[in-house]
């Protein structure tokens, strides 16, 4: 059984799938690929310098995350140039994860799946973590050095909570507290392991 997770920023993704992941889904995580991807001596690298220039390559030899954010917010061929590099990259590796794994049921993390429809034919359950968004910008700003006029242009290019609500077979309000979230996360683990048995049977 292979269950869709997504969220906009700043909702829960990743401590969401943590949980599930600790109680023994197998995890299948397309930011943690694309992060691969784009690291030091990643595959995406060259195509990505040829695209977007030197700049695009910090000093480390990773992909320089904010430099290319600041670029591709303001010019959409940029972004569409370094989209059609990582998605095609990111697919054939989650689809290679997915084929691999052995569990009784997958999770597949991908933020932008509602907005790309790619996977969600491919999914049993869509599962959305959801959040106000004011808690969303508070959630980003404490963890990261963003402006909040970055964080809205984000949450911009994100499908809105109605539309991934609307898209959702199953749906965890995260407005609270860490160990709220992962009373919820454990709620569907036990749902969807029984889910999953059954389909095995």
């Amino acid at each position: 059984m292979l269950i869709g997770l997504t969220g906009g920023i700043g909702s829960g993704k990743s401590a969401a799938a943590d949980t599930l992941g600790a109680l023994g889904a197998d995890l299948v995580d397309a930011d943690a690929i694309s992060h691969a991807l784009t690291a030091s001596g990643g595959k995406a690298l060259p195509a990505i310098r040829d695209a977007l220039g030197d700049q695009a390559i910090g000093s480390d030899g990773a992909l320089d995350r904010s430099w290319v954010r600041a670029r591709v917010f303001a010019d959409d061929e940029a972004r569409q140039q370094l989209n059609a590099i990582l998605h095609p990259m990111i697919r054939a590796e989650c689809e290679a994860r997915i084929a691999a794994r052995q569990g009784l049921y997958r999770v597949l993390v991908v933020p932008l799946m509602v907005e790309s429809g790619h996977w969600l034919q491919a999914l049993d359950r869509l599962l959305v973590i959801d959040c106000p968004e004011a808690t969303q910008i508070a959630r980003v700003q404490a963890r990261s050095a963003l402006s909040a006029e970055m964080v809205h242009a984000i949450m911009a290019q994100q499908a809105t909570r109605a539309q991934r609500r609307a898209a959702a077979d199953d749906v965890i309000l995260n407005d609270g507290s860490l160990e709220q979230l992962k009373a919820h996360a454990s709620a569907l683990h036990e749902r969807y392991t029984r889910m999953a048995t059954g389909a095995a049977r």
